[in-house]
């Protein structure tokens, strides 16, 4: 079975170095050595320890090692290999086509990463916003080298459903089954259940504010990351039948009402047009993040328990959002 790999950039840094050179790459430049010949995770122990000696955690030294040799002994041929780009949106991917595609870089390209895989990345890149909460919370890790473990949820994204490990056809949808139960409640019950998401994710002063109708804001709540930031953000929570899917101009409506320094957000049962996620993300404009139906159940799952009891109940669903 292919696995999922995640290879960072330096937060994207040096993303470009990698695409235009075609190759992944780690740091640990005080590692000199080529470690080609290395075929075992304990051949890396005295290495480590020699290029670090004022390090004198074991804890320290067996996680350089351990991200090491997952670079170099555990991503195989067949696997994938994704890095983030420099605005994080995006996120670039590719396969490993050789297991001997080590090599340590000699030559100076700006990119400091000198332990490389040569690799083949492919034209197409992906939005980290069209994947499920869990799978973005996973590429948030501040590992170097790590696993992904939504794998079909990956190949689904591009088109290799050959190597889903089960068909999704033959798999239960529960997100259909608590849409469906999110859709019987009215509008204002729907808004209302969104700034209770808001203030479960973290957010000071969560406030309904829409109308029925009303096509503009219907929540806003200010998140203050732990006094290092301020985000002010305006909410549109709109209720749309599953399998719809919302237009560009519909997105472009909430960026009017946004004012200036704020962000905004579109939390919806339905989906959305890829020109809608465009005008998302235009610059020159306030940023608005885009929740589908199925992020939004995502979202609940991982904060049901401060979903108000009387929600709870009038949706019908238990912990794990399981109909009772």
């Amino acid at each position: 079975m292919a696995n999922v790999w995640c290879v960072r950039a330096n937060g994207g840094a040096f993303t470009d170095h990698f695409l235009s050179g075609n190759y992944v790459g780690i740091g640990w430049k005080e590692i000199t050595a080529d470690l080609g010949s290395i075929n075992t995770r304990e051949e890396l122990y005295p290495i480590v320890s020699e290029a670090y000696p004022d390090q004198k955690s074991q804890l320290v030294i067996g996680n350089y090692v351990g991200q090491i040799a997952r670079f170099l002994l555990e991503i195989k041929k067949g696997d994938y290999v994704i890095t983030p780009a420099a605005d994080t949106e995006w996120l670039h991917y590719c396969m490993i086509d050789n297991d001997l595609s080590y090599f340590y870089a000699t030559n100076d390209d700006g990119c400091p990463y000198r332990h490389r895989r040569h690799v083949e990345w492919a034209k197409q890149r992906l939005k980290r916003g069209d994947f499920s909460v869990p799978f973005q919370n996973t590429i948030r890790s501040s590992l170097t080298v790590f696993a992904i473990s939504q794998h079909d949820e990956f190949f689904t994204a591009i088109g290799r459903k050959d190597l889903i490990s089960k068909p999704m056809e033959m798999q239960y949808d529960p997100y259909h089954v608590v849409l469906e139960q999110i859709l019987t409640l009215d509008d204002k019950e729907f808004e209302i259940l969104v700034g209770a998401l808001l203030t479960a994710l973290g957010f000071d002063g969560s406030e309904v504010t829409g109308k029925t109708g009303d096509g503009g804001v219907d929540a806003t709540g200010e998140l203050d990351v732990a006094n290092l930031a301020k985000v002010k953000v305006f909410v549109q929570a709109k209720r749309y039948k599953l399998g719809s899917k919302i237009n560009a101009n519909i997105v472009k409506q909430l960026r009017q009402a946004i004012p200036f320094g704020g962000q905004g957000a579109f939390i919806t049962t339905a989906d959305f047009q890829k020109a809608a996620a465009d005008i998302a993300l235009e610059q020159g404009f306030p940023r608005i993040g885009l929740i589908n139906g199925r992020q939004l159940v995502d979202l609940l799952i991982e904060h049901w328990s401060d979903v108000p009891p009387d929600f709870q109940e009038r949706l019908g669903l238990k912990p794990g959002l399981v109909r009772t």
